[in-house]
């Protein structure tokens, strides 16, 4: 076959950014990691953005995944992308399609004033770090070893929470179940919720060690955390959440330009407008 001769008119990597797990978490055969640990980059192509507004797609995960492997050549399953490498990913794509700068628009607290704060995405990224997964956790007789969730495990439990709570606010918002049958369902959907959260749980823990043995079946771990006593489930708990938290965005520091009050905004890719060209 012909190479095409317009090739060299193709799109080429715009920025090169280091993951902060750094290749480590993956599937066997997911990412081809290059030798500098750079990843290449590329701006979105049409079908990626008509791919980012697809509800459905959006929704079940298949438009994140999609754009990544697009926008990233080495990544070959972008299912497998642990939760450390996420956001990287994600702001990296959005400087390499529209520039390093993006609006925020943001409230002071103190003076109710409305702003537009100029949000630099490469310090975002300077910023974003991975929790120290390589940590143990010791309980009495217990070694617990942890990594992070991939997307298509965070995809899987977002939509079953997501589902649940469709599913509570329809029992509520019902007129016609009696009070008594309201509150037996209301029960029983906090339960499937929890029972969410013990799966995510017993997924971010690759290991148990105990005296006499190394336990590394997911269901296993999965009956523990339903069968242990609450200090310890508990303790388990936050420390899970403690990981997840050491690796998400940070909030921005503002200081509000009507009356130089300094505060704290918020900053999370929300899907549906962080892909939108800069205005």
């Amino acid at each position: 076959m012909n190479s095409n001769p317009l090739a060299k008119f193709f799109r080429q990597p715009s920025i090169y950014v280091r993951l902060p797990s750094n290749g480590i978490g993956w599937a066997p055969g997911s990412i081809d990691m290059p030798a500098n640990y750079e990843i290449p980059v590329l701006p979105m192509t049409a079908i990626d953005e008509i791919t980012y507004r697809t509800p459905d797609a959006l929704f079940n995960g298949e438009a994140v995944t999609s754009v990544i492997q697009s926008c990233c050549p080495c990544i070959k399953d972008a299912w497998s992308t642990p939760s450390t490498d996420l956001d990287v990913l994600l702001v990296a794509i959005r400087i390499a399609s529209y520039g390093h700068e993006m609006d925020i628009e943001t409230r002071c607290p103190s003076c109710d004033e409305e702003n537009t704060f100029g949000l630099d995405l490469r310090t975002v990224i300077d910023n974003l770090k991975a929790g120290n997964f390589e940590k143990t956790f010791e309980q009495g007789d217990l070694t617990f070893h942890f990594k992070p969730l991939n997307y298509r495990e965070m995809t899987a439990n977002s939509l079953q929470q997501f589902e649940q709570q469709k599913m509570l606010q329809q029992i509520n918002a019902d007129e016609s179940t009696s009070e008594s049958d309201k509150m037996t369902n209301l029960n029983n959907m906090m339960r499937r919720l929890v029972e969410v959260t013990v799966k995510a749980m017993a997924q971010s823990i690759t290991e148990i060690r105990i005296p006499d043995a190394i336990v590394t079946d997911v269901a296993q771990i999965e009956e523990f955390l339903n069968n242990c006593d609450r200090t310890m489930f508990n303790s388990i708990r936050d420390y899970v959440i403690k990981l997840r938290e050491d690796s998400e965005l940070r909030p921005l520091n503002i200081t509000c330009p009507s009356c130089q009050h300094q505060y704290q905004q918020i900053f999370t890719l929300d899907m549906a407008n962080f892909f939108a060209p800069a205005s």
